[in-house]
């Protein structure tokens, strides 16, 4: 599933190439005609990311609301005569030059100005926005005994955080993944929500995830460059069994809330609570 870094670089791109203008919408599949009916032809406002939730806003108070989920996609393409396989693609926002190509989403849905602000109060503070108010998160640790490695992943209290971020950074911070979140030291909460201001952000503007100090990129180890599908150098994030790059402990995991974990046994000792000075 794309993490909040994902979804911030597409509203991003998304106003860069239309907003202020009358675009053309279309349901190529038909799941969402009647709404891209009432879009077509309409001025794209301007469009916003609040954590895995991209909100698109067009004239008369209507919302595009998207959810990726696990297999979404949303591509710029250049405009063509002809689209390609029209029968999976369930939005096409477009000028007269690029279109904007909508496939396999979670959901993707028309809301009024009432229902967008239902999204943007339930979701928690998003660290890559500048309203994000991170007492809102340190709450419901302070209130939470499920493992903090669980609590990370709850897009109520972190949104868009996920799987790799929530284990780079406990990693960067030598917590135990297990820890009840209640335990979690103030201060290393904070530095914790400050990692993941810069290394989200730092996502945002390289579009891939990074996490590695400098002492630990493949140059300064004389290591091969990682090589894996969502790219970026990590330190435990799918090296199942691979040597920890600070202290070679092959790297473990399981599975935590339906989703694999990965840790190392020896810089996450069981029941650390951590330390405010990351990697």
């Amino acid at each position: 599933m794309p993490e909040g870094h994902v979804i911030h670089r597409l509203s991003t791109g998304l106003n860069s190439r239309f907003e202020g203008t009358r675009v053309q919408v279309a349901s190529p599949q038909g799941r969402f005609a009647a709404a891209a009916g009432l879009l077509n032809a309409t001025e794209l406002i301007s469009a916003e990311a609040v954590g895995k939730h991209l909100l698109i806003d067009f004239e008369s108070g209507r919302t595009v609301w998207i959810h990726l989920g696990l297999i979404g996609k949303l591509r710029f393409v250049p405009v063509t005569s002809q689209i390609p396989n029209p029968q999976t693609l369930r939005l096409r926002i477009w000028d007269g030059r690029e279109a904007a190509d909508l496939r396999g989403p979670q959901w993707c849905r028309l809301i009024d100005t009432a229902e967008r602000q239902a999204v943007l109060d339930s979701s928690g503070p998003d660290p890559l926005r500048a309203d994000a108010d991170p007492e809102r998160a340190w709450r419901k640790v302070q209130a939470s005994a499920r493992p903090i490695g669980v609590l990370l992943m709850d897009q109520k209290a972190f949104a868009g955080v996920g799987n790799i971020f929530r284990a780079e950074v406990l990693f960067r911070h030598g917590i135990d993944p297990q820890l009840p979140a209640k335990a979690l030291p103030r201060q290393v909460f904070d530095s914790i929500w400050t990692d993941l201001v810069g290394l989200m952000n730092y996502a945002v503007d390289a579009g891939r995830i990074d996490t590695v100090a400098e002492q630990h990129t493949p140059a300064a180890m004389k290591r091969p460059a990682r090589v894996d599908a969502h790219g970026g150098e990590v330190y435990v994030y799918r090296r199942l069994g691979e040597p920890c790059l600070v202290c070679g402990t092959p790297v473990s995991g399981s599975a935590l809330a339906g989703r694999n974990l990965y840790w190392c046994s020896s810089c996450q000792p069981t029941g650390s609570s951590g330390h405010a000075n990351r990697l």
